[in-house]
Formats: C-alpha cells, sequence, structure tokens
C-alpha cells in the first residue's frame, strides 16, 4: 500500500521502513485485539478492529462500534464510513490519508475488556499511527480520550469545529458523534458544519 502524501516519494526508503513497521504493529494489534477473551461476544459479532493507512496524518477515533461494525469486524463499515469519505471526497482529502477506530472494540456496554484492555489498545494504535490531527467523535469518545495515560497529551473541551493543540505533534479537533448524526437533517448539518474544518487544516499542512 503507497501513501500519497504529496510530499512523500514512493521511493522514500527510509519512509518505506516506517510504513512497513506500521503494517506490522498493527497486524500484531490487530490478532491481540481478537483473541481478547475478557468479555463475551455474541456470536455473530467480532471485536472490531481499526481501518485506513497505518501512517496516516488524520485520526478519526468514536467511542463504540455499530452493529454493522460488529458484524464486519471493522471500524467505520457502512454508514459511517460512506458518510465520512463523501465528507473527505468533499473537501478534497484523500482516503489515504485518514484512520479510523473506536475506543472500545466490541458492545457499547461496560465490560472488563473497555475498562483494562481498550484503553490501552487504543493509545498503542496513536502510537502506531502517529498523526498530525486527532478528530474526536461525541462526548464519549471526548471523556474516553481524555482519560488516556498520554504524557503529552492535553485535556480536550467539547467545542465543535475548533482545532485544539492536544499534543506537541498533533492537533485535535471535536465533532458529534457520527453515528447519532445520520438520522436527521440537523445532526447531519452539524456534524459537517464541525468536521469541513479539516478541510482547511489539511490544506494549511507545509509541504514536507
Amino acid at each position: 500500500m503507497s501513501h500519497l502524501h504529496p510530499h512523500r516519494s514512493d521511493n522514500d526508503q527510509i519512509f518505506q521502513k516506517y510504513l512497513d513497521r506500521a503494517i506490522s504493529e498493527v497486524n500484531q494489534l490487530t490478532e491481540r485485539i481478537g483473541m481478547c477473551e475478557l468479555c463475551s461476544h455474541h456470536p455473530n459479532w467480532s471485536a472490531v478492529v481499526g481501518t485506513g493507512h497505518p501512517l496516516a496524518d488524520i485520526f478519526m477515533v468514536k467511542y463504540a462500534p455499530s452493529d454493522s461494525e460488529m458484524s464486519n469486524g471493522v471500524a467505520f463499515y457502512g454508514r459511517a464510513g460512506e458518510a465520512i469519505l463523501r465528507s473527505a471526497q468533499r473537501l478534497n482529502i484523500d482516503p489515504l490519508d485518514l484512520y479510523g477506530t473506536n475506543c472500545i472494540k466490541c458492545s457499547g456496554t461496560p465490560s472488563t475488556c473497555a475498562q483494562e484492555q481498550c484503553p490501552g489498545w487504543l493509545l498503542e494504535e496513536l502510537r502506531i499511527v502517529s498523526p498530525k490531527l486527532l478528530v474526536v467523535m461525541g462526548p464519549e469518545a471526548l471523556a474516553a480520550v481524555n482519560g488516556l495515560d498520554h504524557p503529552d497529551a492535553r485535556q480536550l473541551v467539547a467545542d465543535p469545529g475548533t482545532l485544539q493543540q492536544w499534543t506537541h505533534t498533533c492537533e485535535a479537533l471535536y465533532c458529534p458523534d457520527i453515528d447519532a448524526s445520520l438520522d436527521g437533517p440537523a445532526p447531519k448539518q452539524a456534524f459537517w458544519r464541525a468536521f469541513r474544518a479539516i478541510g482547511s487544516w489539511y490544506d494549511d499542512r507545509p509541504p514536507w
């Protein structure tokens, strides 16, 4: 899989080494998530793993997977992913610059897994991808991100559409929850008003 940043070459051997390592680490994390036995799952559901480029600039996180995600085992599968891709297309954002995941990897109900394993898995995803923009979707995801044991992170606030500094290398943007925004014109508009701020951020990135 090649990464289509305008400032990166497919022949860049250093970047390729980073990419190969990130792919390997994502695959290992995926295996560990799939082997988790701390909570029981519906027989038709799978633990849900992240999706997208393992070195994406934009890291999107919502709180819990939808039924379609649990049925397929992939974050942002179904309506949410389709809405994000349409929004990215409208903002001229390369889909290869996107990575999406959930704070918890199974059902949205409280569980031992969600409390003891999932925060560490999310931190590991963030470390591997090392994004430049963290897009936090919804109040539950915001609380989960603010609760992560990240030594360099600042507390984020629910200020839709406003860029915030999260770490010294990563900014953040708060949006409404995408899953809750798809069933009516008003919530769709509210999500879009916040999410479209990514377009200006994306256009203003330095070319290196």
